[in-house]
């Protein structure tokens, strides 16, 4: 099995930061996995916002370019998502997956999902 424990979410207002922490776990899980954050808006269809792989690739959607940063700590697996430069739009649910497989990941099929950390930015 494999877990996924999401944390740092809240409230901010626009222009501010904040940073997404995933902690993955188990006797399912590899530090090798590509990991990924995903969000979805009320009303909206879940997207992905940014994934990395067990070499540091990194692949970002591109409303949050140059804004958002995923990096990983493998000896902690832990995973993060620094947001800068938070904008309305970005208010969210914010959900880690993980996958064996980049492909599988970023097309949202990953086989692990944490519950996710909601992420709300106020103009």
């Amino acid at each position: 099995q494999v877990q996924l424990v999401e944390s740092g979410g809240g409230s901010v207002q626009a222009g501010g930061s904040l940073t997404l922490s995933c902690a993955a776990s188990g006797s399912g899980y590899s530090s090798w996995y590509p990991m990924a954050w995903f969000r979805q808006a009320p009303g909206k269809e879940r997207e992905g916002v940014a994934v990395i792989d067990n070499v540091g690739t990194t692949k970002y959607a591109d409303s949050v370019k140059g804004r958002f940063t995923i990096s990983k700590d493998k000896s902690a697996d832990i995973t993060y998502l620094q947001m800068n430069n938070l904008k309305p739009e970005d208010t969210a649910m914010y959900y880690c997956a993980s996958d064996r497989a980049w492909t599988n990941l970023w097309r949202g099929s990953g086989n692990y999902w944490g519950q996710g950390t909601q992420v709300t930015v106020s103009s």
